[in-house]
This record gives structure tokens, sequence and C-alpha cells, in this order.
């Protein structure tokens, strides 16, 4: 690439203004979009692992299967599976779990939330023993969680959801100290949660937790089973291995053989984590594809006006050929043409992708890597290479007779 190509190149770009614009446009729509959707992968990425650390810190969870039916001579006869409070015990036992620091007992049930004469009927509504606060990292904005004394006292108090809060007064409203019916049960608000958002398993802000005890007195009654046992490993390293024993465990107080299947399902916020990022990745690959189908398809739009601009320019090609321009400088002024407009609408569309990229979606944060940038920079300066290569160099076998003669 020398002066004078690079010079005879911005003279043949300049002379089709608008023809050369319109090729960078798909350069730039290209680079563009690789390093936008890249951005937006990534961003998709970082939240879905965010909403499951939200789950809970080294956390698993089990839930009892749906009914099981036995076929005999009569029809259908139905098993109940349930987790009770002998698996909860069982559970705590250090001597058969140690691997498992904490566990909460829950019972989840429908409300309809009733303050200052508004009306809501929230998501969850959870009855739970004080540690699972801190199972499901489940911190204050504003006031207290209940505890050990609420708890054993039976307390109609309650900590509150974000979502809950704006739909029963607005948002930014400190609910503390103030009195909500639940189903016709009055519960003092102590505390409210902070904001966790919106994930694949819904509005995590959409929740009130109460003490356990409270729920089964006022809202339950006298259950026989809990919607959820909630485990906290001791450690991260050590949650695969608190899972293996929760299911020794329960496989022990359920009365399952070594054969049976599970009648409760469990899993751990490790494994979500894994599973979650591999989705974030198929789709961040399945978005990259498609910005480089748009790189590509500006790159056959850089081979097409290359192949017009040979076409209109092929006198001066023989006049420059009968003047005693070799082979080479003829292919090098149409390839540093079609590398140039490349390189200037890859630049546009680097610009332009990180500017759309510093848009915020919701909770979505699209984060541009300079990796992506380099990556769709250096592609956009290939494809120049690549799709200009063949019209520079029809034009360089163009002999000055023939060149001369076409009309």
């Amino acid at each position: 690439m020398t002066i004078d190509s690079i010079r005879v190149a911005l003279r043949g770009m300049l002379a089709n203004r608008m023809r050369s614009l319109l090729t960078m446009l798909g350069i730039l729509i290209g680079t563009a979009a690789v390093i936008l959707l890249v951005a937006v992968g990534t961003g998709i990425s970082n939240l879905v692992q965010h909403q499951i650390e939200t789950l809970g810190s080294n956390a698993v969870y089990i839930f009892p299967q749906q009914s099981r039916g036995a076929q005999d001579r009569g029809g259908t006869n139905a098993r109940r599976i349930r987790l009770t409070q002998n698996d909860v015990d069982a559970l705590s036992d250090k001597t058969r779990a140690p691997d498992i620091l904490a566990v909460a007992p829950t019972v989840q049930t429908n409300a309809t939330a009733v303050a200052d004469g508004a009306t809501y009927a929230l998501q969850t509504f959870i009855g739970a023993t004080p540690i699972y606060a801190q199972i499901r990292n489940a911190t204050m904005e504003i006031g207290r969680t209940f505890d050990e004394t609420d708890e054993s006292n039976h307390a109609k108090v309650a900590v509150i959801g974000q979502t809950v809060v704006e739909h029963l007064w607005s948002k930014g409203f400190n609910p503390v100290g103030q009195q909500v019916t639940f189903n016709g049960v009055r519960f003092r608000i102590i505390g409210m949660l902070e904001k966790k958002g919106s994930s694949g398993i819904g509005d995590q802000d959409d929740v009130v937790i109460a003490p356990l005890s409270t729920v089964k007195d006022s809202m339950v009654g006298n259950i026989d089973t809990y919607t959820l046992i909630a485990i906290q490993a001791a450690s991260r390293t050590q949650t695969d291995a608190a899972q293996a024993e929760a299911v020794r465990i329960l496989r022990q107080t359920h009365k399952l053989g070594p054969g049976q299947p599970l009648d409760f399902q469990i899993f751990n916020q490790a494994s979500l984590l894994n599973t979650g990022k591999a989705a974030a990745l198929v789709f961040s690959l399945l978005l990259a594809a498609v910005a480089a189908i748009s790189l590509f398809v500006g790159g056959i739009g850089v081979m097409n006006i290359m192949l017009v601009t040979v076409t209109e320019r092929t006198r001066e090609i023989g006049i420059r050929k009968a003047l005693g321009a070799q082979k080479s400088d003829i292919l090098s002024q149409f390839l540093v043409e079609a590398v140039l407009l490349a390189l200037m609408g890859g630049g546009m569309g680097v610009a332009v992708g990180v500017g759309l990229a510093q848009l915020h979606i919701g909770p979505l944060r699209p984060v541009v890597s300079m990796g992506s940038i380099v990556v769709s920079f250096v592609v956009s300066a290939l494809v120049g290479v690549f799709f200009g290569a063949y019209p520079a160099n029809r034009a360089a076998k163009l002999t000055p007779i023939e060149a001369l003669r076409y009309e």
C-alpha cells in the first residue's frame, strides 16, 4: 500500500460520494451489530448470573413431587408426597449431615393484602423460620427481619417486598410500622426487603415473609407438609456434598430403596448457575452469528460496488497501463479503495455500536468488551480485503488494448 494508491483510492471515493457512503453503511451496520449483540449477550449472561445468585448463599432447595399414582384393579390410588418435620429434624442432625449449615422449612400461600384502602393480590406469602432470610440472602432495605423471639411468640410481624409496597402505597414509601391485612389477618410490617428484581422464576420482590409459627396459626392451619425446605451448605465448595447428604437422608426418611426414583425435587444454586451460564453462552453465540451475517452482507455490498467501479473505470485502467502502470499498481489501487471503504465503515460502526450499548433496557445492562471492538474492526478490514480482492484482480488482469477499446 503506497501513498499514491491511497490518494487515487480517496479520489475515486470522493468522485462517487453517495455510493461510497452507502457501501460504508453496510459495513457500519455489520460492525455495530457485532459489538452491540455481543454486548447484549454478555449483559444477559451477567443478569442471569446475578438473578441466580440472589436465590441464596450456598443454597439448596427441596420441593415435594406431585402426588404419585399406582394403578390397581379398582383404579388409581394416589400417594401424597410430603416434606415433614421429621425430614427437617433429620437434615438438621449434624452427625448425619456435617456439610449442612442451616435448614429452614417454609410454607407458601396465596394472599390478598389490604392497607389504607388499597388492595393487592401478591404473588407469594411465605412463612419461614428466621434462618431463611440468611439462606435466601434476604437483606433489609429498611427496618429489620423477624428473629427467634418473634418466631417463639407467634408474633404477627412481617417483612415486605418492594413490589408489594409499590402496589399498596407508592414507590419509595417507607412501610415500616404500617398495619397490613393479609387474608383477613392483621400484620405489622417491621422491614422492607432490598430490591432483587425479576427473573425466570418470577418477581422476587412480590413477596411477604412472616414467622412460620404465625403463618401456621393464622393462615394455613396445622398442615402436614412444607412447601419447600431451604438448606444452606457450610461453604460454596460444600454445596454438592450438602445436596448429596440431603438426598441420602430423605431417601431414608421417605423409605425409598436404592433403585426407587426420588419423590422430591432438589436443586442447588451452583447447578442453576452453570445451566444459566450455558444457556446465556448459546444465546450469545447465536447473537454473534446473526451479527456476522450482517457483516458478511456488508462485504457483498463492497464487492458489488467495486465491480461497478472497475467497469466504470475500465478506460482509465487502459490509459494507466498504456503509460506504464504495472499489474500490481492497478491491483493495489482498487484493493486499497475496498479496504478504505471497509475500514471507514468499520470505524464508524465501532462508534455507533459502543454508543448504542450504553443504552439500558430495564434491568439489562449491555457490556462492551475490548475484544469485540478489536475483532469487529479487524474483521471489517479483512472483509475489505476478501471482497475487494476479486474486483481488484479483475481490473489488474485487463490488457491495455481491451481496456482502451471498452465502451
